[in-house]
């Protein structure tokens, strides 16, 4: 019985005990452990505000990368639009310059077939032509058309094909045939050039002279001297030239001097007072409508052959030819054409005169 009572007091006394083991394991209360709590409060609180500044600087960072990536979005599909804008007028610039070139060398084609039908109808057919890499000749006399004498029409393919010679190879040589000339040259086709002067034992050219774009000689003393070349282009260049810097500017590959100018641009030019109405062998040089070169001798100074032609029924001439710049070279007794390995006309002075400067062809 009196297990029982002892038994129903440890019940009754449990939950105390309990809780009085409880507050043994508890540490006991104090200010400073109120203290240290309110500081890790605090010291947390710093963390998460500077988590959410770090934060803010984040978003604010990535909206920048946002707007830079949409502006360079926006800037990659304006360049996108503005090369395809570009390429779309260049190749509408490409197809117009093409139908140009294509009109261009249709008219070009118009225009030598018209003059190949000119010069047919004056002159008859070609007596000699030539088709080269580098230049196609055709050469035509000029009987029909009342002179005794030839007359070249070439078309240069490349520059390569137009050549100036000095004899020698220097100012101041002994001279050299225009034949001479042409076969050290390997041309098919010369014409003697400029005029000159003997000075001790030597042929000095007149005016100005340009070899192969070097300045031999300059001289500006006769105002009606004119200077007759080609540019590096192969072009026909020529007029009157007073300084060196003028010269320049015309980009001359070769050229030589003598009067006067007979033609530009289709039109007359004054023929000097003591040069007019005057018969004599003839050299001319000039270009055709369609920028086709000729060259001619007209044959003079031989009685029951040819008494020549003046300036003034040259220019008349060449208009009928369709030419249109023309200059008077070197006339008399150095008048000299050669093609295919012969003189052709007969130099006034009974055989080829020794000149300064010829033009050559090689084909």
């Amino acid at each position: 019985m009196r297990y029982k009572i002892y038994i129903f007091f440890v019940f009754l006394l449990a939950p105390f005990i309990g809780l009085g083991i409880a507050f043994g394991q508890v540490q006991p209360f104090s200010f400073q452990d109120l203290e240290s709590r309110a500081l890790d409060e605090g010291s947390l609180q710093a963390d998460v505000d500077n988590i959410y500044r770090d934060l803010h600087s984040i978003h604010d960072s990535i909206q920048e990368s946002l707007r830079r990536a949409e502006a360079t979005r926006n800037l990659i599909a304006f360049i996108s639009e503005d090369s395809q804008a570009q390429k779309q007028a260049y190749e509408k610039q490409y197809a117009e310059l093409q139908e140009l070139m294509l009109a261009s060398a249709e008219q070009h084609s118009v225009s030598g077939d018209m003059l190949e039908n000119v010069l047919s109808r004056l002159l008859g057919d070609p007596i000699g032509q030539t088709f080269g890499n580098n230049a196609t000749v055709k050469v035509y006399s000029l009987q029909e058309a009342g002179y005794r004498g030839y007359m070249a029409k070439v078309r240069l393919h490349n520059v390569n094909a137009l050549r100036m010679v000095i004899s020698g190879d220097r100012v101041g040589a002994p001279g050299e045939t225009t034949s001479a000339a042409a076969r050290r040259s390997g041309a098919v086709l010369a014409i003697n050039a400029g005029g000159f002067f003997a000075h001790e034992g030597g042929l000095l050219p007149i005016g100005i002279t340009v070899i192969d774009g070097e300045i031999l000689t300059f001289s500006t003393y006769d105002p009606d001297l004119s200077f007759v070349g080609f540019n590096r282009s192969g072009q026909l260049i020529g007029g009157r030239v007073d300084t060196e810097e003028q010269l320049a500017a015309m980009n001359v590959l070769h050229g030589s001097s003598f009067l006067p100018t007979l033609l530009k641009g289709g039109q007359k030019q004054p023929i000097p007072s003591a040069w007019a109405n005057t018969r004599h062998p003839r050299t001319l040089i000039g270009h055709f409508e369609n920028d086709e070169l000729l060259l001619i001798v007209i044959d003079g100074r031989r009685q029951g052959w040819s008494s020549g032609v003046t300036l003034e029924e040259a220019q008349d001439k060449l208009l009928e030819f369709k030419v249109r710049d023309a200059y008077n070279l070197d006339g008399g007794g150095s008048s000299a054409f050669y093609y295919n390995g012969k003189i052709l006309n007969r130099p006034s002075d009974g055989s080829e005169r020794r000149v300064a400067t010829n033009i050559v062809i090689v084909p």
